[in-house]
């Protein structure tokens, strides 16, 4: 799930529904600068001082501009693709049947279907131009922590009898993926790889397929998806399709150049506010101006709403103070939901801000 931002009138500062306020330089973007691209292969390795070389790259990256591209990362793509064939059938049903299973249905969750230029939250001329499909985790599906006791939270479309098992299949295989990260990621923090351990058996791992039809109206009108950040600790996006595009810290609108069979991953906020802003995360967007239309299928990946979101050791000192309150992760993501869901009604103009 996503924070969304508010753009001012004749003002190119956003602030986000996370508190932090972001300015860019043009609206225009650039390919002078990249992402860094990260073959993760060394993380299946047996040595320690392989995976600790890679960890140091995801520091690298996760403190410079909190996105990068992993090559070589052991999944077999043709689950992803067998996700976008099921994301464009399920796109093309009728408006009546996807509102069916409409998001608005779970006022305290993202689980369901989000209409097409339904959302305005960033103030532009035009509303977003996506629509989109998220569900949750469910601990039944778990790879490595099964547990069919405990209630799934989903709302799931009955027409496309397909869909569900391949939606799972693909989320199933991200789990196992994001576990084998969080280790990578508690070495690049310099604390034992299984550090996270004990927060990521019952994990926030929800999807989300999204379309984004090409877009015709200039950039300075509307967006595919506003300029936002994420939520949870960090997502897992397929990376074959032009349209993302970050905000450096020079002020300037980077796209992300596809990478065929890569990811790109990127540092959510709750990972920010416990590693006291040593990860950074980075604004992000997406403009669909390739000309056809875009689906892509963001993986976000939390750690158990029952975990203390406190402050890494490494990251905090007598000069570096911690900054943000302590809470849960469940209390953070309730918190940023709700927020979430307020925003888009201002954007539509069903409640006033």
């Amino acid at each position: 799930m996503s924070s969304t931002a508010t753009q001012e009138e004749d003002s190119r500062t956003i602030t986000l529904t996370n508190g932090k306020t972001f300015t860019f330089d043009s609206n225009a973007s650039t390919t002078d600068e990249a992402i860094p691209v990260i073959d993760v292969s060394r993380m299946y390795s047996d040595k320690l001082e392989d995976r600790k070389a890679v960890a140091e790259e995801i520091r690298e990256a996760a403190h410079g501009i909190g996105f990068l591209s992993i090559i070589n990362h052991g999944v077999d793509m043709k689950l992803a693709q067998d996700v976008m064939d099921e994301a464009k059938s399920f796109f093309a049903l009728p408006t009546e049947r996807k509102m069916e299973v409409c998001t608005d249905l779970m006022p305290d969750e993202y689980c369901g279907y989000h209409p097409m230029q339904h959302y305005n939250p960033n103030g532009w001329k035009k509303r977003d131009l996506y629509e989109a499909f998220n569900w949750n985790y469910n601990a039944a599906n778990d790879p490595d922590f099964p547990d069919e006791s405990i209630s799934e939270i989903n709302l799931w479309p009955t027409e496309l009898p397909g869909f569900k098992k391949i939606l799972c299949t693909y989320q199933t295989e991200m789990i196992r993926l994001a576990r084998k990260l969080t280790r990578m990621f508690a070495l690049a923090l310099h604390i034992p790889e299984d550090s996270f351990e004990d927060m990521v058996q019952r994990p926030e791992a929800g999807c989300r397929i999204l379309h984004y039809p090409q877009q015709e109206t200039s950039r300075d009108e509307q967006n595919g998806i506003g300029a936002h950040t994420d939520v949870e600790y960090f997502t897992i996006i397929t990376a074959d399709a032009e349209g993302l595009e970050v905000l450096s810290k020079s002020g300037r609108w980077i796209k992300v150049k596809p990478i065929p069979g890569s990811f790109i991953v990127n540092i959510a906020d709750c990972f920010m506010r416990q590693t006291n802003d040593f990860f950074v995360s980075t604004v992000h967007r997406v403009i669909n101006e390739s000309g056809r239309e875009r689906y892509s299928v963001p993986f976000f990946w939390g750690f158990d709403r029952r975990s203390v979101i406190n402050p890494i050791p490494t990251c905090v000192s007598e000069d570096n103070p911690n900054k943000y309150e302590i809470m849960t992760a469940g209390e953070y993501y309730l918190w940023r939901t709700r927020r979430q869901k307020i925003m888009w009604k201002i954007g539509e103009g069903q409640v006033q801000p």
